[in-house]
């Protein structure tokens, strides 16, 4: 009897450590997060999360004001997103909140609180807005995400400082 309470206990502290893990890379919105987009060779339309193939046929809905957020980081994100809504339209996002919140593509993670919440949602905003910069389609930054290159975007610049 006291081998399997023991034996219980030892199972349920392994359970708690490992979601304590889990919650705390979670929390990290300014390292790499943990989900990983599939590779380039096996992605699939079936592993893409919801997006838009095609521009938004009439208004798309307001982002959140980024003043409402008490750090630089989420403001200037959320403002970079108000720029870049038709493009953030036809974006997939990969934390995968097409399936958790029935997003139906990036933009949607920008409409409400979500983002401030996710890095990977932030990162891919941020990708999104800087391949723009440098003159990609919105069908071509979509590959770039498929690609999982908004892996490779660095928020630190966003932390401090207003977006340009």
């Amino acid at each position: 009897m006291i081998r399997k309470i023991s034996l219980a206990a030892a199972i349920l502290a392994f359970a708690l450590a490992g979601f304590g893990i889990g919650f705390l890379r979670a929390q990290q919105s300014s390292g790499h997060p943990a989900p990983q987009a599939p590779s380039a060779s096996s992605a699939d339309k079936n592993d893409v999360p919801a997006h838009h193939e095609s521009p938004p046929a009439g208004p798309l809905p307001a982002t959140l004001d980024p003043k409402i957020f008490p750090d630089a980081l989420n403001q200037n994100i959320y403002a970079l997103a108000a720029k870049v809504k038709p493009v953030l339209y036809e974006q997939p996002c990969y934390c995968h909140c097409d399936r958790e919140v029935g997003h139906t593509s990036l933009l949607d993670c920008y409409v409400d609180r979500h983002a401030a919440a996710c890095a990977v949602c932030k990162i891919e905003a941020v990708y999104a807005y800087e391949q723009i910069k440098l003159g990609k389609t919105p069908a071509q930054i979509r590959g770039g995400i498929i690609q999982g290159k908004w892996r490779d975007v660095d928020l630190t610049k966003y932390q401090a400082r207003a977006a340009k």
